[in-house]
């Protein structure tokens, strides 16, 4: 068996330069263990919450303290909506965080959706906008109020960026809206079936209702804030709920236009990195362009002898993700040349 990289001793000629923590659907419940979906997978509702005091015990003890967390989605369970329970979970899981002595970005699931409307979540302390940094005399890398998306550089040359996979989509806005029609429409348009959650009988099985996409609007915004990049000599990391890259994910788990985000990153020189969750399972895979799709392994599902969450040690030449439990480890070197 390979020996696990120790992130502490640095090869080559590579420099450390700063870390990063990453953990994904938490799903938290104040209820017994349960099962998916399908029944065929057991989830630790309770339990999670314990995984993630874990996982914060070990950032803060770190030799090489995270700079921030990325927190990639689905923080409480959708069956918190079902008891009335939504807030006081939520409120659980944010003190929870609130041990950890360094931010938390915070990304938004379906699950977050099936608990609130968007509008709640906007003036919930799940929104992290307000650690955005503006880039000077680019006002159009300035994103829209009409998604949850922003960047900030946690480093010099680092730029890290959040988008909002649930931008179009059926969730968490109002039935009567125009947004809610027009999204309806391109979900019946390739899911024909009466449950919009199954993707029985479909060829493109990412056109479920649990899934999402990225409006248009919020893809131009993509490419000028990469575009600055490129110019800038920045590397880039991408952060969503809903992978994009399909050898890194179950098909049923991208995101509705997941090939219209591929084209504009690979469009540009700088992205490094792609983190999702939703997934549950995990999955990675380096792109033809030297992006590594990283997907990470969920909390739910995730037994109480394991754990699930890690940290992320980036140098001069790659990263290098240290994960605990499920959650693999990984190098992954930057790319030398561009197929273009």
């Amino acid at each position: 068996m390979a020996e696990k990289p120790n992130p502490g001793t640095p090869s080559d000629s590579s420099e450390w330069l700063f870390s990063f923590g990453v953990i994904a659907d938490i799903q938290y419940a104040d209820l017994e263990d349960g099962y998916n979906f399908q029944g065929s997978r057991r989830r630790y509702y309770r339990h999670s919450l314990l995984h993630l005091m874990g996982a914060i015990e070990e950032w803060n003890k770190e030799s090489s303290m995270p700079c921030c967390v990325l927190q990639l989605g689905d923080v409480i369970d959708g069956y918190n909506a079902q008891y009335k329970t939504s807030e006081k979970s939520l409120e659980l899981v944010m003190n929870t965080f609130q041990m950890l002595k360094v931010p938390v970005h915070h990304t938004w699931g379906n699950h977050e959706f099936y608990n609130f409307s968007r509008d709640y979540l906007t003036n919930s302390k799940l929104n992290t906008k307000f650690l955005e940094d503006q880039i000077v005399h680019h006002p159009e890398t300035v994103p829209s109020e009409n998604y949850y998306a922003y960047h900030f550089v946690p480093f010099p040359k680092f730029r890290f960026i959040l988008l909002d996979a649930y931008d179009l989509s059926v969730l968490g806005i109002d039935h009567s809206s125009p947004k809610y029609q027009q999204c309806m429409k391109i979900l019946r348009e390739h899911n024909p079936n009466t449950e919009l959650n199954s993707p029985q009988g479909l060829f493109e099985t990412q056109f479920v209702q649990f899934n999402g996409g990225f409006s248009q609007e919020q893809l131009n915004w993509l490419n000028d804030v990469l575009t600055f990049s490129d110019t800038n000599q920045e590397k880039v990391v991408i952060v969503s709920h809903i992978p994009i890259y399909p050898e890194a994910s179950d098909a049923v788990c991208l995101a509705w236009n997941y090939s219209d985000a591929l084209a504009v990153i690979w469009s540009h020189k700088c992205v490094v990195c792609f983190f999702a969750g939703h997934t549950h399972d995990g999955g990675y895979s380096e792109d033809p362009f030297g992006v590594h799709h990283v997907n990470l392994e969920g909390v739910i599902e995730t037994a109480p002898d394991s754990q699930a969450f890690g940290t992320v040690h980036v140098y001069s030449d790659k990263m290098m993700l240290k994960g605990r439990g499920r959650v693999p480890d990984r190098i992954m070197n930057y790319k030398k040349e561009f197929p273009f």
